[in-house]
């Protein structure tokens, strides 16, 4: 049916389903669709050349903005819990208490560098994120084809929203959801606003975005692309639903997770740098 879903690198649980939930979709048009995605490792590349991309906590942690001393304890902090967050044999409900713990102790460590907003456009310019190949025509085709995208992320938005606006995609139709920072009078990083959002609590983030659904009640099929077993759960305010198409990205411990995400995703990508396999599904359920 769609050629990239024969590629090596993507596994399906249930090939008939997935069959099953396009049609469905294609049938009803790209007018009842929405697109929700998480961002770091997802939109963005794992690694490049063998070396690992940075996230959006990454970008600023490896820039100017930040003391060296300051980088020490956000290493520090990624030791002890980037293992607990990817740890197959540990259960979400064991590792709530202790993400949130990460993150707030990262943000309050990033608070204290008094982080500058003009600086921020600088640090992702000289970072080196990079979108996944194939990104221009993802978001290009969802703005062309007026479909909602919802980026979901535990990462920090303003960062976020830079990395999308440097390489010319941040379109009416994207919006974002994610940790925001809160700048003072003369610009200078103070705290960041409203609710945490980490990696495991985005089912009560969805929940908190009521007024968003509901704008978008018509939108009942939703393309879900995550790279965690936290992303599953970013459709869960969404109103009405119909069909749900989930891609999961699986980017590193491969063989140790493969069978939580067997179970839990539609659609596996497992190594795949690129947006080919969304762009296919896009392009069938779209009709183009």
């Amino acid at each position: 049916m769609i050629p990239e879903l024969t590629k090596s690198s993507v596994s399906m649980r249930d090939p008939k389903r997935v069959e099953q939930i396009l049609t469905s979709m294609r049938n009803a048009g790209s007018s009842t669709l929405q697109v929700i995605s998480d961002f770091d490792m997802t939109l963005t590349r794992f690694a490049y050349n063998g070396k690992r991309c940075p996230t959006c906590h990454n970008i600023l942690e490896n820039s100017k903005l930040i003391s060296e001393d300051c980088k020490d304890k956000l290493q520090n902090l990624l030791d002890i819990y980037y293992p607990i967050e990817i740890d197959s044999t540990c259960s979400v409900e064991e590792k709530l208490p202790l993400m949130v713990e990460w993150w707030t102790k990262a943000h309050e460590l990033l608070v204290e560098q008094k982080i500058s907003k003009d600086h921020l456009v600088r640090a992702v310019k000289e970072s080196e994120a990079m979108l996944r190949d194939g990104y221009k025509q993802f978001f290009d085709h969802l703005h062309q084809m007026s479909v909602p995208l919802l980026i979901f992320s535990a990462g920090i938005g303003d960062v976020l929203e830079e990395v999308i606006r440097q390489a010319g995609v941040f379109h009416p139709n994207v919006k974002v959801f994610s940790n925001y920072m809160d700048f003072d009078d003369s610009g200078v990083l103070r705290a960041f606003k409203g609710e945490l959002i980490h990696i495991y609590n985005k089912r009560e983030g969805a929940l908190l975005n009521v007024e968003h659904f509901k704008e978008l009640q018509s939108r009942c099929n939703v393309l879900l692309l995550g790279d965690s077993l936290g992303d599953l759960n970013m459709a869960d305010g969404v109103m009405d639903l119909q069909n749900i198409l989930k891609i999961g990205y699986l980017n590193d411990k491969v063989d140790e997770r493969r069978q939580s995400y067997f179970d839990t995703y539609d659609i596996i990508l497992e190594k795949d740098e690129t947006m080919d396999v969304p762009n296919a599904i896009l392009l069938y359920i779209t009709g183009q």
